[in-house]
């Protein structure tokens, strides 16, 4: 289970003394938290599926904010973002590369017979069903919405 490895690390970034990978894997921890409170799960814990999304939407965080310091002239707190960016994707799946994604999306089109704009949201559908957490849903809408003008 996703959390439990989470615990485990935790305690070995404290005792390696790693406190920059403690303190990511701590707020972590505390985001899955959260998410078990609001969803009234602190007793069952959290499934392995959504614990990736959570995990998902943190990276993606660090990636935007990566990306604002970036364009404020920001290099070292970008810096900083992008590492805590990469200790939190060695928990996600590897992501299915641009092309895989296309493939993925002329399947779909072909499937559920889109033809315009109006039908994107199947198609979005489609592949984020069979994609699941290994594909950006940013990159899935700006791909569907290429194909599909």
């Amino acid at each position: 289970m996703l959390e439990n490895r989470l615990k485990q690390d935790i305690k070995t970034a404290l005792l390696a003394g790693d406190s920059a990978k403690a303190t990511t894997l701590r707020g972590l921890h505390a985001n899955l938290l959260d998410v078990k409170i609001k969803e009234g799960k602190r007793d069952s814990g959290l499934t392995d599926e959504e614990v990736l999304k959570v995990f998902a939407k943190e990276s993606k965080k660090r990636h935007e904010s990566a990306e604002l310091y970036k364009q404020g002239g920001s290099a070292e707190r970008a810096d900083k973002e992008l590492a805590e960016k990469a200790i939190i994707d060695a928990y996600l799946p590897e992501q299915l590369s641009e092309d895989e994604v296309k493939k993925l999306i002329e399947d779909a089109i072909t499937q559920t017979g889109a033809s315009s704009m109006a039908e994107m949201g199947k198609v979005i559908g489609a592949v984020k069903g069979k994609a699941g957490s290994t594909a950006d849903g940013a990159l899935i809408a700006k791909l569907v919405k290429e194909q599909l003008s």
